[in-house]
């Protein structure tokens, strides 16, 4: 093994969390996870005129270090890819993994450190500059647990995505209801079905804001069923979604207690 392939497997043990043999993450990941937190910071208070103002030069500064290291951590992540099974190695190797989802977060959240540098202070740049909070997905890679979660709602998509076509389907027959009946008496608010659908929005979501209400008797007992009906609607993603997460901590619980068996049988 030449000096450059052991330097490139050194790198990629430190870098990826699932190729770490040792508890918790390598030192050089938990200083990506510092520094992720601190990028999202700077974000936040950026934002606030009270602190940036006057802190330009500090801010971007901080910027530029910040976009700097995410360079660096994506170019490193690119190279080591070769070691990564799932991509395997040469050219193509590192475009399966340019394509990936976390490599494209990862691009995402360094790029729109750097577009700040361009141009005048618009709301482009704002948004930009706001983006960053996608730094934060980049933690994902980092916790088994979230993996697991992730998997576990993937698995109970089909019930989710039911949910939604049931949520779609009550929110068009509501509208569609309420338009026929409240349309005439009031115009502005239920006069088009896309009106009444902000209604019907904040009903099913047992929001209620209270800015539109039915007037006529019908409408109230429509906008009754409907709320009752909003309960329900909101209980079956969520009865789904506790259902996954509940399996996603046993999966995770389960995999720590092997990993913990296995680190006692190399040990004994």
């Amino acid at each position: 093994m030449s000096r450059h392939t052991r330097l490139r497997r050194w790198l990629y043990i430190r870098l990826e969390p699932t190729a770490w043999h040792r508890k918790g993450l390598s030192r050089l990941n938990k200083f990506i996870v510092l520094v992720i937190a601190a990028a999202v910071l700077v974000a936040i208070l950026e934002s606030e005129p009270t602190i940036y103002l006057g802190r330009e030069n500090l801010f971007l500064g901080l910027e530029l270090v910040f976009g700097s290291i995410f360079l660096v951590e994506y170019l490193a992540r690119l190279w080591t890819s070769a070691e990564d099974p799932r991509y395997g190695g040469g050219f193509l190797g590192y475009v399966r993994y340019a394509l990936s989802l976390p490599a494209i977060i990862d691009l995402l959240a360094m790029s729109t450190l750097f577009l700040t540098f361009y141009g005048n202070e618009t709301s482009l740049l704002r948004l930009f500059r706001l983006l960053r909070i996608l730094s934060l997905a980049k933690l994902g890679r980092y916790s088994r647990a979230f993996n697991a979660i992730g998997h576990a709602v993937y698995s109970r998509r089909y019930e989710l995505l039911m949910s939604l076509m049931i949520a779609t389907v009550l929110l068009l027959v509501s509208s569609t209801l309420l338009y026929i009946i409240e349309g005439e008496g009031q115009p502005a608010a239920f006069g088009s079905i896309p009106r009444a659908m902000w209604w019907s929005i904040a009903t099913l979501t047992t929001v209620g804001y209270g800015d539109v209400i039915p007037a006529t008797p019908i409408g109230k007992m429509l906008a009754g069923l409907t709320a009752i009906t909003g309960i329900g609607l909101i209980a079956m993603p969520t009865g789904i979604l506790a259902a996954a997460f509940s399996d996603a901590i046993q999966q995770h619980r389960a995999a720590q207690e092997r990993e913990r068996e296995e680190r006692d049988n190399r040990m004994s």
